[in-house]
């Protein structure tokens, strides 16, 4: 088999397949024939060609076509323009039409969202509304109960013992029973003398009445007499727990109220409420069971005119009562008045001799007729309103009597009364007015009990702004007591925020047995410091700490024990020397009371007196005052003492007295010392230095003097003192 070379590969793939059968020449012949063809094929060239023109000449015809449409493209774009123009501007008109409904839409909302937010507003005012009503009627309800409690509270303070409450009511009743003879012995005494009955008889009966009167008059001075001394003892009872509630509130509640305020409301207002005792006992009691008394005779003797005289007693009753409500508060009003005006004597009395010194007595007088001024007032609306009742009620009772006489006149006209009974009637009808006169006539006194009732229950609902410990705990009992400060900030008015403190970020530590000596100008807080170390206030903040106690946890009357204050205006009782030493509690001894002023340095002055203990204190010297004073804290024997301006109202030579007997009172004991006159802090171990509530400087008293850029230094160079 042969192989084929590229050549004839070559040769046959140019002359097709068939070539590849034939020799070279025979290729050769066959591509000369071809190309001997060649020719016709050329001929029929031309046609394809011509066909090709007419071929190209429908392209160029149709490209001309084409190019024709092209031409009129111009204009057709010229239109494109305004369409799109109008295109785009009816785009910008739906564009603003949509904003224009996102608008209404966002209004609408705002509106729907405006209308929803106030309809939740008012929603929430109302229930506001209503959770204030709720809170209204809440202390509404407080309020009510709070005075059924003080009612009851009285009440059972007035309350008698049982075989006095026995007597009296024996006592009521008879004077309520023993007048209603009277008219049945003289309707008896009538109707036998017409019907000619012998003198005998008629002497006798005559006798019984007037025996009836003499017994009912004495049983009314019995039961006036047994009324008076049982409201007294009650009202001394009541009196009592006032005193001992209000000496046990706070200093806030003292600093809110003056002396002769209180003094209205323990005194004052406990005498009105004995005095509505007394006549509610002898004229509302009594005078309501003879009411009915008389009322059950008239209708024995005649139910028409008895039926009369009760529909006219229910008549001038409801107008009594319509009259009770309208002078009630000029009542209320004239006491208040009288307790202002009680209050501002007290204190112009207290304060007579400054008044005098610097001339203020022409302003204190003008101030005084004005609050007299307004207590006249309402003193004179409350008489002018009880004396119109009063004038009304017999007026009033002038015409039932009349309307009564002539009832009965017509009754026995008409042959149904005789005239004993007659007189009778009109007797009865005389003895329904007593009661209802003595009602009105005692309407103040009720009008004053009921305003002192409600002021005594005001007292009594004032409550300790400082709580009492759950678990109280007792201070060391002998011995120095530790002081600390912790962060302290005070304020009189809680409600203030920070504005109103007067302390803020005290922190202050005293060892046992140190002394600490406070300085600072006027208003600085210091004697608030002293105040909250008694324990008189608590802090807002911070905590003050006795003996390692927080004094919130400290028993008070541990606390009283250990904790003693001497301040520069000594209260002295117009009471023995011993009394004034033991503060009238039981006395620990005559020794003890001597060795307590021999200690303060009046060991002297008690021998020179004329009954030693027992002598009435009279015309004591400001310097005796104060180491009397210390001589109640040597009896005492505190393990904290608080002395403040101590000696700021002494002479020089007065004051080392009395500095003497502070250093005995100091000695062994932790003391803080408020102090204008730097001389006096001499011997302190510690300064603290105030300025507007805050601790400014604050360490031992030796470095203190002696760095001279110290607060403590300047002072004591602006003092002139030495170091």
């Amino acid at each position: 088999m042969t192989s084929e070379t590229r050549q004839d590969r070559e040769d046959r793939h140019v002359t097709g397949p068939g070539a590849a059968a034939g020799k070279g020449p025979v290729r050769d012949s066959q591509a000369r024939a071809r190309d001997g063809e060649t020719p016709a094929h050329d001929g029929e060239t031309p046609a394809r060609d011509g066909e090709a023109r007419a071929r190209g000449r429908d392209v160029r015809a149709r490209d001309s076509q084409a190019r024709a449409r092209d031409g009129e493209t111009p204009a057709h774009d010229g239109e494109t323009p305004a369409r799109d123009g109008e295109a785009r501007a009816r785009g910008r008109d739906v564009r603003a039409r949509d904003r224009e409904v996102r608008a209404r839409d966002g209004k609408t909302h705002a509106r729907d969202g405006r209308r929803a937010r106030a309809g939740d507003r008012e929603i929430s005012a109302d229930a506001t509304r209503v959770r204030a009503d709720h809170a209204r009627v809440r202390a509404d309800a407080t309020g009510v109960r709070a005075e059924r409690d003080v009612r009851r509270l009285v009440l059972r303070l007035m309350r008698p013992g049982r075989r006095a409450g026995l007597a009296l009511g024996a006592a009521v009743i008879a004077m309520t029973v023993l007048p209603l003879a009277g008219p049945q012995l003289t309707r008896r005494f009538v109707d036998d003398a017409i019907a000619g009955a012998g003198t005998g008889r008629l002497t006798l009966i005559a006798l019984a009445a007037l025996a009836a009167a003499v017994a009912g008059q004495a049983a009314r001075l019995a039961a006036a007499r047994l009324a008076s001394r049982l409201a007294w003892d009650g009202t001394d009872r009541l009196r009592e727990r006032l005193a001992g509630h209000a000496l046990g509130l706070d200093m806030d509640f003292h600093g809110r109220h003056t002396p002769g305020e209180l003094i209205e409301r323990v005194d004052g207002d406990v005498v009105a409420v004995s005095g509505f005792v007394v006549a509610f006992l002898m004229d509302v009691v009594g005078g309501a069971l003879l009411l009915a008394g008389v009322l059950g005779v008239v209708l024995a003797a005649d139910p028409r005119l008895g039926c009369a005289l009760l529909a006219y007693c229910v008549l001038i009753g409801l107008a009594t009562t319509r009259a009770q409500r309208l002078a009630v508060p000029s009542a209320t009003a004239a006491r208040a008045a009288g307790a202002r005006l009680y209050g501002e004597m007290e204190e112009r009395i207290a304060g007579a001799e400054d008044i005098r010194a610097n001339g203020a007595g022409e302003h204190v007088v003008t101030r005084f007729l004005g609050t007299a001024a307004t207590w006249y007032r309402a003193e004179h609306r409350a008489d002018r309103i009880g004396s119109a009742l009063l004038a009304g009620t017999s007026v009033a009772f002038a015409a039932g009597t009349a309307l009564m006489l002539a009832l009965a006149a017509w009754a026995r006209s008409t042959g149904t009364l005789t005239v004993g009974t007659a007189v009778l009637v009109f007797q009865c009808t005389v003895m329904v007015r007593a009661p209802f006169e003595r009602l009105i006539d005692r309407l103040r006194d009720y009008q004053g009990a009921l305003a002192g009732i409600s002021r005594i229950g005001g007292l009594l609902a004032e409550r300790r702004t400082l709580p009492a410990p759950a678990r109280p705990r007792r201070l060391p009992a002998e011995g120095p007591l530790a002081l600390e400060l912790d962060g302290v900030a005070f304020a009189y008015d809680a409600s203030e925020e920070g504005g109103g403190r007067v302390l803020s970020d005290v922190t202050l530590t005293l060892a046992p047995g140190e002394t600490l000596g406070l300085v600072g100008r006027t208003g600085s807080g210091k004697t608030t410091i002293t105040r909250l170390a008694l324990r008189l206030y608590d802090p807002v903040a911070g905590a003050v700490r006795v003996g390692g106690v927080d004094l919130r946890e400290v028993d008070e009357g541990s606390l009283r024990e250990r904790v003693y204050a001497v301040t520069q205006d000594v209260r002295l009782f117009d009471a023995s020397v011993r009394d004034n030493l033991t503060l009238f509690r039981p006395s620990p001894g005559d020794d003890a009371l001597r060795r307590a002023l021999a200690d303060a340095g009046l060991g002297d002055w008690l021998a020179g007196l004329p009954d030693g203990l027992d002598t009435e204190l009279r015309g004591v010297s400001a310097g005796e005052a104060q180491l009397l004073a210390f001589a109640r804290a040597f009896l005492a024997d505190p393990g904290l003492v608080v002395l403040d301006e101590a000696s700021s109202r002494l002479d020089p030579a007065t004051e080392r007295r009395v500095e003497r007997g502070m250093d005995r009172l100091l000695a062994g004991r932790t003391g803080v010392i408020v102090a204008h006159r730097l001389s006096s802090l001499s011997r302190v171990d510690k300064i603290a230095v105030m300025s507007r509530g805050r601790v400014v400087e604050y360490g031992p008293r030796a470095e203190l003097a002696a760095d001279p850029g110290s607060r403590f230094s300047r002072l004591l160079d602006l003092a002139g003192v030495t170091r």
